[in-house]
């Protein structure tokens, strides 16, 4: 009996050859089911007058084809700078999994199969060497890995989804369990940024992988942190500790990358509101008019955190001075995709989003 093939949104994949990929795979030991990327693949006409944003994207990707992936055991870069510990070495590291986000819509718009098989060598490789440290500092960046997983997961062979799947659910159960072990009320760094960027890691793992229990304990944490972290007048703890708006940026959007994968399942997290009466939407709105620069702040002047000193001694930009609202430039490109009220903010801070952005989740036409 010929084995069975998982059937699929033929509109999503339309090459041939994505197609023949799917049926030479069989039956599917684990997938991914998140389907973060609203962008179907693209018919020829599309590819032909594509935007020079994804022609750049597609250009970027095809220069690294050839690439072996750098994975290691272990990174680390926060509390450290340049050329401290394994700062350097992990940074460039790190650029294996934007590469294979990048590589995963290359493929999507296009089915060239090179492109896949890049993804395919390079999550074979980091989930089968790094080892969660779960610190959501060092791994804030794996949600790349696990967009590219998403992105391709129906066509990769069985040991790298089974690989990939194993991962991802080790590193969510981690952090689920890291966070459900500390006393409440939660304190430190399990009520600032970091724990955006644990329940950004959490969330889209969970959906990722479709699991129910993890599912729910991902809208739990995402509403316990949301009480936690944001005021009523929309305010975060970042600012009043750090008395930063790149603090509040670094905040908030890990929280609307989480949302984006809730949304991806019927879900929506943005006006999600905490007992409290927080809403992510409240902080994004603060911030609007620092934004659109109506309202100024300057830098890191009564920061509580010795690091941010160390920064701005070291001349790093961005750590003294006026806040330049075009660092929030991508933050409102990924909430105009929540919501549109949001995307004239986006607009104004940069004429175009990232090409990763733009390609996995275009703006509605208008």
């Amino acid at each position: 009996m010929a084995p069975k093939v998982r059937k699929i949104n033929e509109s999503r994949f339309t090459t041939r050859a994505v197609l023949t990929a799917l049926l030479a795979f069989g039956v599917p030991h684990a997938h991914a089911a998140m389907n973060f990327c609203a962008a179907p693949a693209m018919q020829t006409s599309e590819r032909t007058n594509a935007d020079p944003g994804l022609k750049a994207l597609v250009k970027t990707v095809q220069s690294h084809v050839n690439d072996q992936p750098k994975a290691r055991a272990k990174l680390h870069t926060e509390g450290t700078l340049s050329h401290e510990g394994i700062y350097d070495e992990s940074v460039e590291a790190e650029k294996d999994l934007g590469l294979m986000r990048d590589a995963a819509l290359a493929w999507r718009a296009t089915g060239d199969e090179r492109y896949l098989r890049l993804v395919e060598r390079f999550l074979f490789a980091w989930t089968t060497t790094y080892q969660p440290s779960f610190n959501p500092i060092d791994e804030t960046n794996f949600e790349s890995l696990i967009l590219a997983y998403d992105l391709t997961a129906s066509a990769l062979p069985v040991k790298t989804r089974n690989a990939a799947n194993a991962f991802i659910t080790k590193m969510v159960d981690g952090y689920i369990a890291d966070i459900d072990k500390q006393p409440c009320p939660l304190k430190g760094t399990y009520r600032n940024n970091w724990q955006s960027h644990r329940v950004k890691l959490v969330a889209m793992g969970a959906f990722t992988i479709d699991d129910r229990k993890m599912i729910n304990a991902a809208q739990r944490l995402f509403v316990e942190h949301i009480g936690d972290n944001i005021a009523p007048d929309g305010s975060t703890v970042d600012f009043a500790e750090r008395d930063a708006l790149h603090c509040v940026t670094y905040d908030l959007q890990p929280l609307v990358m989480a949302a984006l994968a809730a949304r991806r399942h019927n879900r929506n997290w943005l006006p999600e509101r905490a007992p409290s009466g927080a809403t992510l939407a409240d902080a994004l709105n603060w911030l609007t008019p620092y934004a659109l620069g109506t309202k100024m702040h300057e830098e890191f002047v009564k920061s509580t955190m010795a690091f941010d000193a160390k920064r701005r001694d070291a001349g790093l930009p961005g750590f003294s001075g006026q806040w330049d609202p075009k660092n929030a430039a991508e933050l409102f490109y990924l909430a105009a995709r929540l919501d549109g009220r949001y995307a004239p903010v986006a607009q104004r801070l940069a004429a175009t989003p990232p090409a990763w952005l733009a390609v996995c989740l275009p703006l509605p036409a208008r």
